[in-house]
């Protein structure tokens, strides 16, 4: 509960502190407050803890451990988005806005109560809404802005819908008496199902699953960059670990025709996302259908043993999220440098421009493709080995070829980066950022040989 009340009060006291005209030391306090985030999540670990006690939040380590991770990629998206956001005037808005998801996220990791999910939800989505219209002036951004606002209604309203059909079939709203009441009454109520599958309808459009992913490329392509990179890891991590919670508390085993469904929805997905992906020139279109792609593989964590189902997304949520806060860093300074030039052509010479982010870039992608040795390889490895041990044998193939045709667009991003351009001139950074790219370039391998240190 301190995690989620040292948030809220961040929140506030960044608003404050813009009445107060003390915006220089808006940046640091939330780098602070993020780190005690960090270490209360280690204080109160194994501490399961109902704070209000009336069921309606449940700190138990499943939420401990998604809000370290949620705090842990905030804090890193931070210090990388401190030159687009800088000390103006409207950075303490932005900065309140994503402090705000934040809380939300941190709800929709630690509900118990379904009014709590659904609260969650419009928590973490509406300060989202804004920060990609944030960018005044810019066509695209507003377009984003407004096609995230529309759908994510619309979304919203089909979760709300499957949590009312649920509630008129169980009679509750608690997570333990949903699951206690299918388990006494059955699973094969249609209303049961109905509901079910609206949540999960509401649930795929939030996570960008095919064929709910239309959105996703032009919203992160019209967003600022650094809200992007926020939206592709914090946001769809937040959204997933929503997700899992309501399916491995609430329902008492497999419902045959939900299982298909997912079946079919990360199978969709995988093909979808990354045959279209192959032929993006669009930077940020390109990591938008990767993005979905790496949905595909987080959605399939459901398909896989329960028990291990928590500790693969939180592994896949961290190694995705690192990778992807690289590559949107990345892009950012080349499209700062190019006069906002953001496509895969904008890439050319990097490495002679700047070794470091193409090093950091180069790892990132081959990482997202699933390369050892690397973090990635090891995601989508446990994720695939608890698909195949659950004898989704096609699945796990398409899973396999899907992920070798997504190492072609990625290939074709450090082709670029290598290839040699005239007068290319040199990209500086500061230094800062420069040892936050060689950090987290040790980590991705890191990852990858110690595996075990990420489970709940």
């Amino acid at each position: 509960m301190k995690e989620l009340l040292i948030v809220s009060l961040l929140g506030v006291a960044v608003l404050g502190l813009e009445v107060l005209r003390l915006r220089k030391i808006v940046y640091p306090l939330i780098a602070v407050a993020l780190m005690a985030v960090c270490a209360c999540v280690f204080i109160d670990w194994n501490m399961s803890e109902d704070p209000f006690g009336n069921g309606m939040l449940r700190f138990d380590n499943y939420a401990l451990a998604f809000t370290g991770l949620f705090a842990i990629l905030t804090l890193l998206w931070l210090v990388f988005s401190r030159n687009y956001f800088g000390s103006g005037e409207r950075s303490v808005d932005l900065y309140a806005l994503s402090v705000f998801s934040l809380c939300g996220a941190m709800i929709l990791a630690s509900y118990q109560n379904m009014v709590m999910l659904f609260l969650g939800v419009e928590i973490l989505s509406i300060p989202v809404y804004v920060l990609a219209a944030s960018k005044r002036g810019n066509q695209l951004s507003n377009e984003a802005g407004f096609k995230y606002f529309f759908l994510g209604a619309v979304a919203s309203a089909i979760l709300l819908l499957g949590i009312a059909l649920l509630y008129g079939a169980t009679g509750t709203f608690d997570l333990t008496g949903i699951q206690s009441a299918l388990t006494a009454d059955g699973s094969s109520d249609m209303l049961v199902l109905a509901g079910v599958v609206m949540m999960l309808v509401g649930f795929a459009f939030k996570i960008s699953v095919a064929p709910f992913h239309f959105w996703a490329p032009d919203v992160y392509q019209g967003a600022p960059t650094m809200v992007t990179a926020f939206m592709a890891t914090v946001v769809k991590s937040a959204a997933f670990a929503g997700m899992v919670r309501f399916f491995l508390l609430s329902l008492p085993g497999e419902l045959p025709q939900v299982t298909a469904i997912l079946v079919w929805l990360v199978a969709i997905t995988l093909v979808v996302a990354n045959l279209v992906a192959t032929i993006q020139s669009n930077m940020k279109r390109m990591l938008a259908y990767s993005s979905v792609a790496h949905a595909g593989f987080m959605l399939a964590v459901l398909l896989g043993p329960s028990a291990d189902a928590s500790s693969n997304l939180l592994y896949y949520g961290l190694v995705y999220g690192i990778g992807s806060l690289v590559a949107f860093s990345v892009l950012y300074h080349v499209a700062i440098f190019l006069q906002g030039n953001e496509e895969l052509s904008a890439f050319n010479g990097l490495v002679r421009r700047n070794p470091v982010m193409a090093g950091a870039m180069t790892l990132a992608l081959l990482s997202m493709a699933g390369i050892p040795p690397l973090g990635g390889f090891m995601a989508k490895y446990l994720v695939i080995a608890g698909v195949l041990s659950e004898g989704h044998v096609w699945l796990a193939i398409v899973m396999v070829l899907t992920s070798v045709v997504a190492v072609y667009y990625y290939l074709r991003i450090i082709m670029a980066m290598f290839t040699p351009v005239e007068n290319s001139g040199r990209m500086v950074i500061n230094r800062r950022e420069q040892w936050l790219f060689l950090l987290l370039s040790l980590l991705m391998v890191a990852l990858f040989a110690f595996p075990a240190i990420v489970r709940i």
